[in-house]
């Protein structure tokens, strides 16, 4: 498959892991729009939120409290933080393997 994030997961492009299970993987984003700045896949590909199926009800569930693992772990649970998915070409979405940001470490703004 010709997908970059499914290349990251394989470990044929590196990246700078800040955690992976036996279903996630999450890395620093190579162009950070924060102090923190996390990409969090799930290691099954699917394209994006619409790709999405009553079978990964448990990974969308597992993918979820991984965030919040990586939170913790990254000091922003307590001030808060922004978990961001691109859908679509509208959506900005560039990368076609369904992933969330986690985006804090500062005050965020609102941009549309």
């Amino acid at each position: 498959m010709d997908c970059l994030f499914c290349k990251i997961i394989n470990g044929d492009i590196p990246s700078k892991k800040v955690y992976e299970d036996d279903h996630v993987y999450a890395f620093h984003d190579i162009s950070p729009m924060a102090p923190v700045h996390i990409l969090i896949i799930p290691k099954k590909h699917i394209p994006s939120v619409m790709g999405i199926t009553a079978e990964d009800k448990d990974l969308i569930g597992h993918l979820h409290l991984a965030i919040q693992h990586i939170a913790k772990e990254m000091n922003l649970d307590e001030e808060g933080f922004r978990v961001i998915t691109n859908t679509g070409k509208n959506g900005q979405q560039t990368v076609f393997h369904l992933h969330y940001h986690i985006v804090g470490g500062r005050q965020l703004e609102w941009n549309m």
